[in-house]
């Protein structure tokens, strides 16, 4: 049985077949064959081409399609049947995947989605307790039921947009009809069968049961084609010998596989979304009915009503009892009750479609829509879970036992799930208010009596905070700046000492260097931003929701018999913000637009996705998909078959992003695998950003787990690199996996080799270091045959935890 002594390189040749140790095979009577190395290079965020990634413009396809796929050089083609060309440097392969998330620009509009991404990264960014720990459950169910109140919310402002402001107040007022020739036949002064209120709700619930269709099939079109790609079958025998709180998720079977939760997922957000819409046509056709007193109707009203209820218990069922099942792949069907669901809601919608179409003589459509209180309720739901992730994280916090480096102190996973409401109300509200003032100019939201009332009064409130939320942000964008020149002006003064002392000084070049690494600091400061972002959301959030409650008006109404100063602010807070909220809706459309028409636009745009949907869909099924269920397979098997047919030596080189989908892809090796295997990061934000937000799968115990069974591990990193960092691990024997920081320009003035002033390369161009080719070749040099690529004595659990290598 293997034991963590036994150094990897000897496990590799342990785990060959007994063929390999004949004694016609021995090494003392044959020759040795060389042993081919292959270095396998990731890009980073924005992508790149296989050209640029390998030098060369002639390159082809070995492996993959044209969404994700491996490419050499041309000549490099067949190396594995020339390996005495190849004895002194590696194969080079470039494995492109920029296509996942920035190759078509129907891509592009994933940018509505943007809320949902940002809940489903709050699932992921729990704090580091033991997985038996009880609150882990009670996390995951709570983000769960956050992205589920994200679904009915958008549900809800789309029935306000269809339903309310123009089924029911526009084409129900005769001035509001007016000059809209396509609302003309739903207009009740013309006697059309359409006029009726009911059926004009009816016609337009089209719109909303659209979008949530459309959302339903997206989600199961992007599963096919981005998460459908199992892992490769482990190797037999194969056993971890890593304690277990260096162990991570992310090296289980079923991590980056499952098929069954996100079905689950789906039909329970399907069936939100449908009910919602139900939901909004039966209150307005059964309160109705009962002032009319209508026993008849009111009774298949109550009845309707409790098929809504039941099935909105089943849905809510659904999502309590779907959790992560990551220790094998979930390839089993789901059952019949869960997928029929959806349909199950459809039937309900439709006979509750039948039900408000019911001629009624006497209805009218006066005011707002009935119901539309929802949103306040939606809204005090949201608030209340996120008070209670704040709760259950501070426990999961506290027992980790705090790593010191975690962002916010646990706090995280709280204030991104508090921010994906905030996006999916400023979105939801934007577009209600823009519609309202578009189809409604004379809309007075919070009278009952104004012939078109408009958007509810709770959507006014919310647009009014958002000045004041600019102002909070703007204070610390200024901050920011000041810190920048503050840290500029210390760095400044070691900046010369970095080089060659005979070169002359330049003032200008100091400054220009440490600007760019006080800039490159602010990274750090990113918690900050988020905690004060989060906490003054909230509270004005709060104030929104009170303020539209207690006072039923907007807020230039609201405080109309209060003092001048006031009022004014108050009413310039409604208007601007009114304006704002619109205008991101506005910018979104635009950004969306534009990256469908210009790639290099929808490259940048792809970066957001780079970072947002590396995780899978484990809280909100409609989120943009998850890349790296499609890269972390493909880089698992490639690296996982060119070692077991060829026998060789394997670097994966991953930049930025790609270091990050290389240590996953590791992570999924058997253990004799991963002891054939280096990793070399450059630019890479594994510590720096993931191991901050994310500590319960890319702590530094999960990392030293990591550096302990591979073959080796090391990190470039500069101080100019807005995005990477150092790893902050030190190996037992002494090595520390950072090698760094490079200097960056790499001279400081112009000489004779370097006759023009070098670029400051920042997060780009590691390769262009001289340390990069220096460091692989350590890495080879420590695979080869007969080198031991790791220590042969273990320290205790308790101390084999990441350690500054400082």
């Amino acid at each position: 049985m293997e034991t963590a002594a036994t150094p990897p390189s000897a496990r590799a040749r342990d785990a060959r077949p007994a063929a390999d140790t004949t004694p016609a095979t021995t090494p003392a009577t044959a020759p040795q064959r060389p042993r081919l190395a292959l270095e396998l290079l990731v890009h980073g965020v924005g992508g790149t081409t296989a050209e640029k990634m390998l030098g060369d413009p002639r390159v082809q396809r070995v492996t993959g399609d044209d969404t994700a796929a491996c490419y050499r050089r041309t000549g490099d083609v067949d190396a594995e049947q020339r390996p005495d060309d190849r004895r002194t440097e590696p194969v080079r392969e470039a494995y492109c995947w920029s296509n996942l998330t920035s190759g078509n620009g129907a891509r592009a509009l994933w940018l509505v989605l943007l809320p949902f991404m940002v809940a489903n990264l709050a699932h992921w960014m729990r704090p580091a307790a033991a997985p038996d720990h009880r609150g882990q459950r009670v996390y995951d169910l709570l983000v769960r039921l956050l992205a589920l109140s994200l679904t009915a919310l958008l549900a809800a402002a789309a029935c306000e947009v269809a339903l309310d402001l123009t089924a029911w107040q526009c084409a129900g007022t005769p001035v509001c009809v007016e000059g809209k020739s396509w609302l003309g036949f739903l207009n009740p002064a013309g006697g059309g069968w359409w006029s009726a209120p009911g059926r004009r709700l009816v016609l337009a619930s089209v719109l909303p049961l659209a979008v949530v269709g459309f959302l339903w099939w997206l989600s199961h079109r992007t599963w096919s084609a981005y998460e459908s790609a199992s892992p490769p079958p482990r190797r037999p025998g194969a056993s971890r010998d890593t304690p277990a709180h260096e162990r991570t998720a992310l090296g289980l079977d079923g991590f980056w596989y499952g098929r069954r939760l996100v079905a689950r997922l789906c039909a329970a957000h399907a069936t939100a979304g449908v009910l919602t819409i139900a939901a909004a046509l039966l209150v307005a056709a059964l309160r109705g009915d009962r002032r009319a007193g209508a026993t008849a109707l009111t009774a298949v009203g109550q009845t309707l009503t409790g098929l809504v209820v039941l099935l909105a218990a089943a849905t809510l069922v659904i999502v309590w009892r779907t959790a992560r099942n990551e220790a094998a792949r979930d390839e089993e069907s789901d059952h019949l009750a869960v997928r029929t669901l959806p349909y199950a809601a459809l039937t309900v919608l439709a006979l509750t479609a039948g039900y408000a179409a019911w001629t009624r003589p006497e209805a009218r459509s006066q005011g707002p829509l009935p119901g539309v209180a929802a949103f306040g309720g939606i809204a005090v739901f949201q608030g209340a879970l996120v008070l209670a992730l704040v709760v259950t994280a501070w426990f999961l916090q506290r027992a980790a036992r705090g790593e010191a480096r975690t962002a916010l102190r646990g706090m995280g996973g709280p204030a991104v799930a508090l921010l994906s409401c905030a996006l999916s109300g400023v979105l939801s509200g934007g577009v209600a208010q823009r519609f309202g003032d578009w189809i409604a100019p004379d809309a007075a939201p919070g009278q009952d009596r104004a012939p078109v009332p408009g958007p509810p009064v709770l959507l006014s409130w919310q647009a009014s905070v958002l000045p004041a939320l600019l102002v909070v942000v703007a204070v610390i964008v200024v901050l920011a700046g000041i810190r920048v020149l503050v840290v500029r002006r210390q760095v400044a003064k070691d900046v010369p000492g970095l080089y060659d002392p005979r070169e002359r000084p330049d003032v200008l070049r100091t400054e220009r260097i440490a600007g760019t690494i006080a800039r490159a600091g602010l990274t750090d400061a990113a918690p900050v931003l988020v905690a004060a972002v989060a906490a003054v959301t909230l509270l004005l959030g709060a104030g929104a929701v009170a303020g539209a409650w207690l006072t039923n008006r907007a807020p230039g109404r609201a405080t109309e018999g209060a003092a001048p100063f006031v009022h004014a602010a108050a009413a310039t807070a409604e208007s601007l913000g009114s304006w704002l909220m619109s205008a991101g809706v506005v910018l979104l459309l635009a950004m969306g637009r534009r990256a469908y028409r210009d790639q290099s636009a929808r490259r940048t745009i792809g970066i957001l996705w780079d970072v947002g949907t590396f995780w899978p869909r484990a809280a909100h099924p409609f989120a943009p998909p998850c890349y790296a269920e499609r890269a972390v397979p493909d880089l698992t098997w490639r690296m996982a078959t060119w070692t077991e047919q060829f026998d060789g030596r394997l670097v994966i080189s991953g930049h930025s992003q790609g270091s990050v989908l290389a240590a996953a892809a590791v992570w999924q090796l058997d253990v004799v695998t991963r002891s054939r295997v280096a990793l070399l990061t450059y630019g890479s934000p594994l510590e720096r950003l993931y191991g901050r937000w994310f500590p319960a799968f890319f702590g530094p115990p999960v990392l030293t787990g990591l550096h302990r069974e591979m073959g080796d591990w090391r990190n470039l990193w500069r101080f100019t690199d807005p995005i990477g960092g150092p790893i902050r691990l030190t190996c037992e024997d002494g090595r520390a996996v950072d090698e760094g920081p490079l200097r960056d320009p790499l001279s400081f003035g112009r000489s004779l080799q370097s006759p023009l002033p070098a670029q400051i390369l920042g997060h780009g161009d590691y390769q262009a270091d001289p340390v990069f080719d220096r460091v692989r070749a350590q890495l080879l040099a420590r695979l080869s045959p007969g080198v031991p690529c790791r220590r042969t004595k273990e320290l205790p659990a308790q101390e084999s935890s990441g350690r500054s290598s400082a």
